[in-house]
């Protein structure tokens, strides 16, 4: 009612959708262009500069080439090709119908819903104003139908379906109307009512990270200037106490008067940094470990240029794991050690242990592996990007600059989960105009990091395209390697949702090793599931189940607990140890002298 008691009449809903002040929105505009300007003129400038841009010629005809394939399939026969026509006709005509009931004020059910955990149209705009929810059923119709003949054409090999498939999965995520300013009810309501200053903001919020990408769109998942490693991230106290070209060695102070006699060398992947493991004091695992009385020794690999372009995996062996575990045993004064992989950490890991097996090498007391792979059958959807034409491409680049840009790779896994890593944050920045939440997780996704030339050459080609390792035919140093030869009790955590190191690719290789192995399950993906303190009391664990079967019996006979995974490898720990304590130490034991402070130099070089 107004003040006088009488009933306002209601607002049309379409006026949420005009520009109320043309004048200003016409400036805005003006800016837009102004920045979009400055967007190109960052595009072009490397070029103009005389530098070399990434070239993704190769990257556009494997989509080509691939979704041809597909294509030929369906129209090389005219009544295969009405079939699929007619498949997509009666779907829209069902839903022109839907539209004509609705539209006529008759009860309609939709043709088509998003699934549940889709966050594109949470906007109740997209159900009750027609136009929005038409757009929407479209969206859905068409590009389910797409996926839906790439999974039945039938003259595809395994590999080339699951290319052909994840091609189209991107090109449905970039081509979704809640992408674009004019086809989502939220962008358009955000474009009147901040008269286009939203779109100024976000074209000159792409010029700077064109810019800061250096000819490449960079895109920003956080606030860069939130964080700080060893500032406000990576704040564990402790000393690097050795370092060569390939790595550095970090100790960190002991926090209990007594620790266990054995101590633990962490081994992260070098496709990211190690500080994933220590975050801040209430997610870091290595406080944690501390804290529970173990003496921590964490690899921290450097960040790769051209010096570094003939290290491969054998290096990574020779100057990393084995230097670090000579190190860390001199440091900590004791025979054994406990070692962690994680993700192609623990790849590197097994080829390591089955070579110290070779060589009568036993100063590893068990081995932990998270979330890390040692047969690629199951591997997943990043081994789309890996095949002999792909492989031999990408080589030829990785030579020309000694390295592989770590953007690359963190496109890559982003591509994994394009609608939850990539468009929100396009659609967030640059079309809303906002700045990005600080978030350390994602700060940490976004401190890429580069791989050697031969070192992502021998992993790619040995593990992920030949699969050698599982095999028993990976040859290093003249030995060929199995994870058979892997006899040290074992650990091993897959995560529910991995999308890097499925579930089923990591229960598939710890049959393969020649010891003890036990099997663990944790909830959530690659990075949740193994960052998971025990007083978030997140998700839960399944252990001990049959490991006789498939992965889904597994889980079906197992037994869940719920909460954290931490505790429980504690325990595990503590039973394969030889239950000594000794003083708490400090890090280089009196033997090897401190270079500098945890996290040291390595983690900090960006590029």
């Amino acid at each position: 009612m107004d003040a006088r008691g009488s009933v306002d009449t209601p607002r049309d809903p379409v006026l949420n959708y005009i520009v109320q002040n043309p004048e200003e929105f016409a400036k805005n505009l003006a800016k837009m262009l102004e920045h979009a300007n400055e967007a190109m003129a960052a595009y072009i400038a490397p070029a103009q500069q005389g530098e070399l841009k990434s070239d993704y010629s190769t990257e556009l005809s494997e989509w080509m080439r691939t979704l041809s394939r597909v294509g030929h399939y369906w129209l090389s026969d005219p009544h295969r090709a009405f079939e699929a026509q007619a498949r997509l006709a009666s779907d829209w005509m069902n839903l022109y119908a839907h539209a004509m009931r609705r539209l006529a004020g008759e009860e309609s059910h939709p043709v088509a819903v998003p699934e549940p955990g889709d966050k594109r149209f949470r906007d109740p705009d997209w159900s009750t104003v027609q136009f929005f929810d038409f757009l929407k059923q479209a969206y859905l119709i068409t590009t389910r139908w797409a996926e839906q003949l790439v999974d039945e054409t039938d003259d595809l090999d395994e590999h080339t379906r699951a290319k052909a498939a994840f091609y189209v999965r991107q090109l449905s995520a970039a081509l979704s109307p809640s992408n674009f300013v004019l086809t989502n009810p939220e962008l358009l309501r955000e474009t009147a009512s901040r008269s286009g200053e939203n779109l100024a903001k976000g074209m000159k919020m792409l010029a700077e990270d064109v810019a800061r990408g250096k000819g490449e769109l960079r895109l920003r998942q956080t606030d860069p200037k939130g964080f700080a490693v060893g500032v406000n991230m990576a704040l564990t106290p402790g000393k690097v106490i050795a370092e060569n070209e390939v790595c550095q060695l970090i100790q960190y102070d002991a926090t209990t008067e007594t620790v266990a006699k054995e101590p633990i060398l962490i081994v992260p992947p070098w496709i990211n940094k190690f500080y994933i493991l220590d975050l801040n004091p209430e997610k870091s695992l290595i406080a944690w470990l501390v804290g529970q009385g173990h003496t921590v020794f964490v690899v921290s690999w450097v960040n790769p240029d051209s010096s570094h372009a003939m290290k491969d995996f054998t290096h990574y062996m020779h100057e990393g794991i084995l230097a670090c575990v000579d190190n860390a045993l001199k440091a900590a004064q004791t025979d054994k050690i406990d070692i962690v992989g994680y993700c192609v950490g623990g790849t590197l890991l097994g080829m390591t242990l089955a070579y110290m097996d070779r060589v009568g090498d036993h100063r590893i007391n068990t081995a932990t592996f998270l979330t890390a792979q040692v047969d690629f059958t199951h591997c997943g959807d990043l081994k789309v990007f890996v095949d002999k034409d792909q492989l031999e491409a990408l080589e030829r680049k990785m030579r020309a600059k000694g390295y592989l840009e770590g953007t690359v790779m963190s496109s890559a896994f982003n591509m994994l989960r394009a609608n939850d890593l990539i468009w929100p944050y396009v659609v967030n920045n640059y079309i809303k105009g906002k700045d990005p939440f600080p978030f350390d997780l994602l700060y940490w996704n976004s401190d890429s990091t580069r791989m050697p030339a031969a070192n992502h050459a021998f992993y790619l080609r040995n593990f992920y395209l030949e699969n050698n390792f599982s095999k028993g035919e990976l040859l290093v140093d003249g030995y060929a390697l199995s994870p058979a030869q892997v006899k040290v009790p074992i650990f091993n955590v897959a995560t529910k949702e991995d999308h890097i190191a499925p579930a089923l690719s990591v229960f598939k290789g710890n049959k393969l090793f020649g010891g003890e192995a036990k099997f663990v399950l944790t909830g959530s993906g690659h990075i949740a599931g193994i960052v998971n303190p025990p007083a978030k009391k997140k998700y839960q664990v399944w252990t001990d189940g049959d490991m006789s079967g498939t992965l889904e019996h597994f889980v079906a006979t197992a037994k869940e607990t719920p909460g954290s995974w931490w505790p429980l490898w504690d325990t595990w720990l503590t039973e394969h140890r030889s239950g000594e304590r000794v003083p708490g130490r400090v890090p280089g034991g009196g033997v090897l002298t401190p270079i500098e402070d945890a996290p040291g130099r390595y983690v900090k070089q960006r590029y």
